[in-house]
């Protein structure tokens, strides 16, 4: 049976990393896994949605479909191209706080990805016609995956209410009456201030050694200046102490069943106090992950009031972290019933906490996936990347286990009494808006529950 105490595994992975900084600024990790010639080579920015200006919403995503466009070097629409013709695979992504990209290849092809890669650095070109028709491209997008998603637009609105003053109440995708008016000049604006090697994370794990890294590294990325009008250190609004919870429900056609959201405010791994975070992750596994949750249990199993139910802590944000939780209703069960079986849930948990069985078995859940995707180099990439992008450091990723064995069920029920906190938390309806559907739903919300204030 493979051993899955933290110690243990710690020793394994506690160099496994090897870090270093190019003479331009640019951060550099190396993550060596010699089972195949295959390597992931990803590039971070420490720039997403939320660093974008206000009434600009959407440019962070809508510069990362623009790098695929074209440099000096590379014609229009040719680099994921040429990715897949030497064997490989790409794609990007962006999110509040990082934009990246990253591909998958044969060991002999890492020094061509970094010479792509540091190109489309500082010599994207945007031709305008390109621009405006990758425009109508993410309008789309956002129309199939938002517009036309009622549980999309639920938690859209449900993050704006959340989030007061924190651009982390703006989409990543953008809201689509601002997305209508970027530019080709709003792009290069934001291209050319945070695409520099000084604002980026170079990963790259798999069949490679620092000293090959290092070498091909500083023959593409090396070569590029630095800018000296960014820094790592991001300025962003804060929300003010919260006052008051918020609701909201949206009525839909499209909803097939109803259902609620829960948001909290919480702390993040950044921002949070000592094992603070660690106590939150493992508050969601037991509390709302998966079917052996509490929340599972309570309203799928015994009550039989969800057909779905469940939670999670969103905790590897930059600003501030979230507690999220869900229900589907059962057929005929009203909502605010739905909802006052999880405010019995909460608390409990903050009343009396969890068991010593509970906390040991999500710890070794916990363990068990690290320990699994980091047989991954793709997801260890990733791992590394996200966590440097919000101003975390190796070292505590590769001390994640040892830091969650140390939470004990007394930090887990200081961490529930303090943060499953109604005024932070805005929770929403989505109602299917059918004649002869709606029923109960009008019933008043569940009075507040004390122990959860």
């Amino acid at each position: 049976m493979l051993a899955l105490t933290p110690e243990a595994y710690a020793v394994d992975t506690a160099t496994r990393a090897t870090e270093f900084k190019l003479a331009n600024g640019m951060d550099v990790v190396v993550i060596p896994d010699h089972r195949s010639p295959v390597v992931t080579h990803m590039v971070w920015y420490r720039v997403g949605a939320a660093d974008e200006v206000r009434g600009k919403s959407g440019i962070a995503h809508f510069l990362e479909h623009l790098m695929f466009k074209s440099t000096g070097k590379i014609p229009v629409g040719e680099f994921s191209k040429i990715v897949s013709r030497l064997g490989g695979q790409d794609n990007a992504f962006t999110g509040h706080d990082t934009t990246a990209y990253f591909q998958r290849v044969a060991k002999d092809r890492l020094g061509k990805m970094m010479e792509m890669e540091a190109d489309r650095m500082v010599n994207l070109r945007l031709d305008e016609k390109e621009v405006l028709t990758e425009r109508d491209v993410i309008l789309e997008e956002r129309r199939s995956r938002i517009d036309n998603n009622p549980s999309a637009l639920l938690d859209e609105q449900m993050n704006a209410a959340l989030y007061l003053n924190d651009p982390y109440g703006t989409p990543v995708i953008g809201w689509y009456h601002e997305m209508q008016k970027l530019s080709r000049q709003d792009a290069l604006t934001f291209y050319k201030h945070y695409y520099a090697p000084n604002n980026a994370i170079l990963i790259v794990s798999g069949d490679v050694t620092p000293d090959e890294v290092k070498t091909l590294a500083e023959a593409s990325y090396g070569k590029i200046p630095n800018n000296p009008d960014v820094t790592t250190v991001r300025h962003r609004p804060s929300d003010p102490p919260p006052l008051a919870p918020r609701r909201l429900e949206i009525k839909d056609p499209r909803a097939g069943n109803y259902s609620l959201q829960r948001y909290y405010l919480t702390p993040s791994y950044v921002t949070a106090k000592p094992g603070e975070a660690e106590a939150l992750d493992l508050l969601m596994k037991i509390t709302g992950s998966g079917t052996t949750s509490r929340i599972y249990k309570k309203l799928v199993v015994e009550s039989k009031l969800a057909t779905s139910a469940g939670g999670d802590y969103s905790g590897s944000n930059l600003d501030s972290g979230n507690i999220s939780l869900y229900a589907v209703a059962a057929d005929g069960v009203p909502l605010p019933k739905v909802e006052a079986a999880i405010d019995d849930v909460l608390a409990e948990v903050a009343k009396n906490g969890v068991t010593e069985a509970e906390l040991a078995r999500a710890k070794r859940s916990y363990l068990a996936d690290y320990i699994y995707e980091s047989d991954n180099q793709a997801t260890l990439a990733r791992r590394y990347g996200w966590n440097l992008a919000i101003g975390r450091t190796v070292a505590d990723v590769e001390n994640w286990p040892a830091a969650i064995s140390k939470v004990t069920a007394d930090d887990i029920k200081k961490v529930a009494g303090e943060y499953l906190d109604l005024k932070a938390s805005v929770t929403g309806y989505l109602i299917p808006d059918q004649s002869g559907v709606a029923q109960a739903q009008d019933a008043p919300p569940p009075s507040a529950n004390s122990e959860l204030r």
